[in-house]
């Protein structure tokens, strides 16, 4: 029995070592832009702080938005992996790869109307305004290094090479904070520095990524599968599957741009509060985002080698680790409110009765990390739709009706209910999905083995052909 339950958990040491790779590489990204907002908090005029964080904003939600590019990558490479499929690891990364290049060159070229109309509806001081617009003609030129990189991380990932995502990472992150330093103190460049600094950090990030590619793939094989690439039904596949997570995360930002012009409406103090407790949320996502990353690469690796068994304990392992640290950043505002947040500010107004919020940041933070965890479960089957679906009910049974309960009582309680329903209706309808997932025979709807011969067919005639 106990040979059993340890050949069932065996992938464990797997799990952590991927999570662990995954947690390091993302906190990497918020002490990288803290020393930007530290490099400019000390310039003299505060318009460069406000305009680049404004602008920085409007950007994280634009690239928010192309997330799914390394979430259709890593799933669907993990099944290649556990498939032994190298055919088919090669076409996934090549097919997102031609999707977030035209679409990164698009946004680049789209930049003044994308500018104007992310600033049209932002009530700023005409140099905030200036100096916000200087940082993102210059930051959205890394677009389309920004876009490879989420097929790059995805692609790695897929296929467990986590220290290479950690290298990426750190080389990146590294250049920037050098960067920051060199063009905003030493030549003075401003919020314009900082744009530059952000493209040119990403750019690198790419070429070592790319180098790492070419080390692991060979010119040769690129030839054989070019032909592939472009097959109709693969594409379709590919599209399909992109498409679903573009819908389910473009709900996750409406929800998150609504709670906080909601809480905005409601006064400054609560506006304030409502902004820290998000921060323990954004905080917490950097550990529970990585311990999904884990799930997301061994789910598909298992899915593709046929070993549905280990789906099961595999998704009790991972949703335990994902409700011990949800519990532990909602324990710790629980039980230590005046220390968390007393590190976050020194404005008494607004910590004096934030522990009246803090319940409902603990149950938030509760359902938000399951959450997580199954969100990378169904994007190691590839199963977008699910996720789409999931999340517009959410939305529409949970979400919108509270949030327009809140605005007619002005009740911040009210507000955050609204995001607990989102998030509780999301694990329940997940929770309801995942027992089908433990069978072997599921059929993935966004990514159909159909497309997959058909592609392998396309081969096989032109070879014919030639013979």
């Amino acid at each position: 029995m106990n040979l059993m339950l340890n050949s069932q958990y065996d992938f464990v040491p797997r799990y952590f070592r991927l999570a662990l790779a995954n947690v390091l590489s993302n906190i990497m990204v918020p002490l990288a832009n803290l020393v930007s907002v530290i490099f400019l908090g000390h310039l003299e005029g505060i318009e460069h702080l406000a305009g680049v964080a404004l602008a920085g904003n409007l950007l994280n939600f634009l690239y928010e938005i192309f997330l799914f590019l390394r979430m259709g990558t890593t799933g669907v490479t993990a099944q290649a992996v556990g498939r032994n499929d190298r055919e088919g690891v090669l076409l996934v990364g090549l097919r997102n790869g031609l999707i977030a290049l035209v679409l990164g060159i698009a946004i680049a070229l789209l930049q003044y109307p994308l500018g104007e109309l992310g600033f049209a509806f932002l009530d700023v001081a005409p140099e905030v305004k200036a100096s916000g617009l200087a940082y993102f003609n210059t930051q959205i030129w890394g677009a389309p290094a920004i876009l490879l990189n989420f097929v790059l991380i995805g692609w790695f990932l897929g296929q467990e090479k986590n220290s290479l995502v950690v290298v990426v990472s750190v080389v990146g992150n590294a250049a920037k904070i050098a960067l920051d330093y060199l063009l905003i103190i030493r030549w003075g460049w401003e919020s314009t520095g900082a744009g530059v600094s952000y493209a040119i950090s990403q750019y690198l990030c790419l070429f070592v990524g790319l180098i790492f590619l070419c080390k692991e793939i060979h010119w040769q094989e690129v030839r054989e599968v070019a032909g592939k690439i472009w097959c109709p039904s693969a594409i379709r596949s590919t599209l399909t599957l992109n498409g679903n997570i573009f819908v389910s995360n473009l709900i996750f930002i409406f929800t998150s741009l609504t709670f906080n012009y909601q809480g905005a409406q409601m006064g400054t103090i609560i506006y304030a509060q409502n902004a820290l407790l998000l921060q323990i949320c954004n905080f917490s996502i950097y550990f529970v985002e990585g311990l999904g990353f884990g799930t997301e690469t061994l789910v598909g690796n298992f899915k593709g080698k046929g070993f549905s068994q280990q789906l099961v304990p595999l998704a009790r392992f991972s949703l335990g680790s994902a409700l011990l640290v949800g519990i532990a950043f909602g324990g710790a505002c629980w039980l230590f409110p005046n220390t968390v947040f007393g590190l976050l500010t020194n404005h008494t107004e607004v910590t004096e009765n934030i522990d009246i919020f803090v319940p409902w940041l603990l149950l938030v933070l509760v359902f938000s990390s399951i959450n997580f965890m199954l969100d990378g479960y169904f994007l190691g089957l590839a199963q977008g739709h699910t996720l789409r679906n999931v999340s517009l009910v959410a939305l529409v049974l949970g979400f919108l009706p509270a949030d327009v309960a809140a605005i007619n009582f002005e009740s911040n309680h009210i507000l955050w209910l609204s995001l607990l329903l989102f998030e509780a209706i999301r694990m329940v309808t997940l929770g309801v999905q995942l027992p089908k997932t433990f069978v072997s025979d599921i059929e993935d709807v966004d990514v159909s083995l159909k497309a997959l011969e058909e592609s392998q067919n396309l081969t096989l005639a032109r070879e014919e052909t030639r013979q």
